[in-house]
């Protein structure tokens, strides 16, 4: 009997289940079942019937029963539209949402928050004031409200609708981030400051600059105090007095050794996928090295998204894609490159950036002989991919690549008086490849480490054909770096961590010269290893902060060890004021080298050279900054003094245009002074001005005088600009730079010149005791995003450089007279003229 009772039960729970199976079907089967039956036609899109399930009807319906049966027993909208189409429509009500979002712990609005519905493309940024607002959002979406160093927070739509009132949402700070981001706009949308006075620059947020046209990486962090170019290159920034080689460069990890396409003018990081730039002036993280100067740490995507987007525009140079890739839930591909269209047809912009890089080289110059005709090809492309693989929320892998290439291929032909024709050919390309891999690893709440690794290899070849004598000339510069690195970051409170850490790297560096008639060949390569170990603690609680640390080097092949001390200190005297505090030493030992004489086409002079302890010394760096902030609401006040001193440079990579210029020596540079910053920002316009007032000698004991200004010494510098929103989607950008000119050495003006042998030189005087004329160019940039479509924003943008034309002399230097070799002919390289530039971009 019990048997019996069990199995009545069985019996019935599965007549129950055969039951409900009958009499549920899938709403896409029943539309098929019901077009079949009825020879209609259903419209509907297929993402608003999937996985949607209805009860079978208990009686026969006629088609017009079917249509009330199936508006009262779905969400779906069915109207019959004649007796053959029936339309399909999603009726879920559509909302707005909105809301402001704080700082939990002192209720400061964050600017730049994202604000995103999980499983779709859709997502604002909050405002100055910490408001967003989100149109035709379903109210059973998922929103995720994130931002830097803060906890990323998930609510339901339903409770951001508009009609409840546009409430406040409070982010907690991460624990885990103790560099937290004390200004969340400063200048301009994108551009954050951290506690320890490194800048961030996001590039999917960033607002518009004048002059520009895209979020160029390396143009754009001249707008900050102490870093500008000393000739409007990128090939060439200097921070605080420095030099472009002394400025360290990763792009994920990986070390590059080239920064420009144009041979300086664009940047060569394409910022569809390079989303996040730090710049750390001083006071660095003991986790790096090299770079006297600077650290400008570029950094890609990191997370998945899980949803598929991109964008592709174009622009008077060059057209560009980017793609965000989901391929399984846990992978995920990021890939994008840049070409530039220039070998098909050229622009004015083209024109104007060619003559200002290529001014003051064999091409331009034999481009005015008589009785000559030339023909030149130039293009530049780069590319650049990124795979996120999570294997869980405690272990995610990294791999990455980066590819930048420059070509110019260049013919002359020159008819004599005899009609004989001389023909020349020549070619130079310059390349960066890069590879890397990290592995993030969580070991616990409090303990993680970071594996990470990378391949960097630089190549400028240039070869230069002369068909009247069959003379090949060939040149080639090659690094070759590799470097891996481990560190650990431990947790010992919410206001404490402790990060220890080992890199190691190999690198070498080849410079050759061959020349087949008459036969010559000269090649050098060096290596050089170094290891290193770090560490380093950070420490924020209630209103300091401050990291302390420690890196010791050691070259295997000098047997030589520097211990480098690093600090960063930030304290809160009250709600407006803040001191800071920085220092660091840190050494260099691959250096670029200036050889007029020996250079590539006249383009490229710049090679770079491994140490050698000797006539080429490590390069060594201390430098200590004090500063006092002051902020209140929008309004921002900095005031910075600093001292660089910088042991270990050569002459030969000062590039000299005096009685310096051939001469072996080292020697040292001192570079001083104040940099001043007043911000001001609103929920419509943007303004800043910045003033640099420094000095920056030369120290070479050999040399007479052995104390002279530096070739880069710019004693008063000033930055003007604001951005002012006309429109919702209309942006405006004007500013102006200012600074005194560079110091040039003039010849002796009664003697200018003097003969050794059979040669002539330039009789120079003292060394850089003249100035240029003052430089000055106004920039302005526009910024339209019209909505055109739902699906895709679309952004326009034109910007036009130097607006008022101001003929700039950005270099001067003199050269004998080859037809009076008793005077000299004076050189002067110019800015670039007014250009513009337009660009469109599309993204989805």
């Amino acid at each position: 009997m019990k048997g019996n009772k069990y199995i009545t039960i069985l019996v019935f729970l599965f007549s129950l289940t055969c039951f409900a199976q009958q009499n549920t079907i899938a709403l896409i089967d029943f539309i098929k079942a019901t077009e079949t039956k009825f020879d209609v036609k259903f419209s509907y899109a297929n993402q608003d019937v999937e996985g949607v399930l209805i009860t079978t009807p208990k009686t026969e319906l006629d088609l017009n029963q079917t249509i009330d049966y199936l508006n009262s027993n779905t969400s779906l909208e069915f109207k019959t539209l004649d007796n053959r189409y029936v339309t399909v429509s999603n009726s879920i009500k559509k909302e707005t949402i909105c809301g402001y979002i704080f700082n939990a712990k002192d209720k400061q609005p964050l600017f730049g928050a994202t604000i995103s519905v999980v499983g779709k493309n859709t997502g604002v940024i909050s405002d100055e004031n910490g408001y967003f607002i989100l149109e035709n959002i379903n109210k059973e979406n998922s929103i995720n409200i994130s931002y830097l160093g803060f906890k990323t927070q998930s609510l339901k739509a339903f409770a951001l609708l508009k009609q409840q009132g546009c409430n406040p949402i409070y982010l907690d700070e991460s624990a885990e981030t103790l560099n937290q981001i004390i200004i969340t706009k400063f200048l301009t949308n994108g551009l954050k400051k951290l506690k320890d006075g490194s800048l961030i620059l996001s590039t999917t947020n960033f607002g518009v600059l004048p002059g520009l046209t895209e979020p160029d990486v390396l143009q754009s962090i001249q707008v900050l105090p102490g870093i500008e170019s000393s000739n409007e290159s990128i090939a060439n920034i200097n921070v605080r007095g420095g030099t472009n080689d002394q400025n360290l460069m990763l792009w994920d990890g990986i070390k590059m050794y080239h920064s420009g396409h144009f041979f300086g003018l664009i940047s060569a990081y394409n910022p569809n996928l390079t989303n996040k730039v730090i710049v750390t002036k001083n006071g660095t993280s003991s986790q790096y090295s090299d770079g006297v100067s600077s650290t400008i740490n570029m950094l890609t995507k990191d997370e998945l998204s899980g949803l598929f987007s991109g964008n592709v525009g174009a622009n008077l140079i060059s057209a560009d894609a980017f793609f965000n890739i989901p391929i399984t839930k846990k992978l995920e591909l990021l890939i994008s490159g840049r070409r530039a269209y220039t070998d098909a047809f050229k622009t004015p912009t083209y024109n104007n950036y060619f003559n200002r890089s290529f001014q003051d080289s064999d091409i331009n110059t034999n481009q005015n002989i008589e009785n000559s005709s030339t023909n030149s090809e130039f293009f530049f492309y780069d590319y650049s991919a990124k795979l996120l693989f999570d294997l869980n929320s405690n272990h995610k892998f990294r791999a990455n690549i980066i590819g930048i290439k420059n070509n110019l291929d260049y013919a002359e032909t020159i008819t004599d008086n005899n009609n004989q024709s001389n023909r020349k050919s020549s070619v130079l390309s310059q390349d960066n490849l890069g590879f890397g891999a990290n592995w993030d690893a969580n070991w616990s709440s409090k303990f993680n480490t970071k594996l990470s690794a990378f391949y960097s290899q630089y190549n400028v070849n240039a070869s230069d054909l002369r068909e009247s004598t069959n003379q090949l000339l060939q040149q080639a510069n090659e690094v070759l770096e590799t470097g891996i690195k481990l560190t650990s970051n431990y947790k010992l409170s919410n206001h404490l961590n402790l990060l220890n850490g080992y890199e190691f790297n190999e690198i070498g560096i080849l410079n050759q010269t061959l020349v087949n008639a008459p036969a010559y060949e000269r090649t050098k390569k060096d290596v050089l290893l170094k290891h290193a170990a770090f560490t380093e603690a950070e420490f924020n609680k209630n209103n300091t902060y401050f990291r302390l640390g420690v890196r010791a080097n050691y070259f295997q092949k000098f047997d030589k060890l520097l211990i480098e001390p690093r600090l960063n200190i930030r304290q809160q005297l009250s709600t407006k004021f803040a001191l800071k505090l920085e220092g660091e030493f840190k050494n260099q030992s691959a250096t670029q080298i200036v050889d007029f004489q020996d250079d590539f086409l006249g383009v490229e002079n710049r090679r770079w050279i491994l140490a050698n302890n000797s006539s080429l010394p490590v390069s060594t760096s201390k430098q200590a900054t004090f500063g006092i902030n002051y902020k209140q609401n929008n309004f921002y006040v900095d005031v910075t003094g600093f001292y660089k001193h910088v042991n270990g440079i050569t002459a030969s990579n000062q590039g000299f245009h005096n009685n310096f210029q051939y001469i072996n020596a080292t020697g040292a540079y001192t570079a001083n002074g104040i940099e001043f910053l007043i911000n001001k920002t609103a929920k419509q316009y943007s303004a800043w001005i910045s003033y640099t007032y420094s000095t920056n000698n030369y120290d070479f004991e050999s040399f007479n005088p052995s104390t002279f200004p530096n070739n880069v010494d710019i004693r008063h510098s000033v930055s003007v600009a604001g951005n002012y929103s006309v429109l919702d989607n209309l942006e405006l950008s004007v500013g102006a730079n200012w600074h005194s000119g560079l110091p040039y050495t003039k010849p002796i003006e009664d003697n200018p010149t003097v003969q050794t042998g059979n040669d002539f030189f330039v009789n120079y005087d003292a060394p850089n005791a003249q100035q240029l004329p003052s430089f000055f160019r106004l920039d302005a940039s526009l910024n339209y995003q019209p909505n055109w479509f739902n699906a895709v924003k679309t952004s326009i943008r034109i910007g036009v450089r130097n607006v008022t034309n101001q003929k700039n002399i950005i270099n001067r230097y003199y050269k004998v007279n080859p037809d009076d070799n008793t005077n000299v002919i004076e050189i002067n390289n110019t800015s670039l003229p007014i250009t513009p530039n337009a660009s469109l971009r599309i993204s989805f």
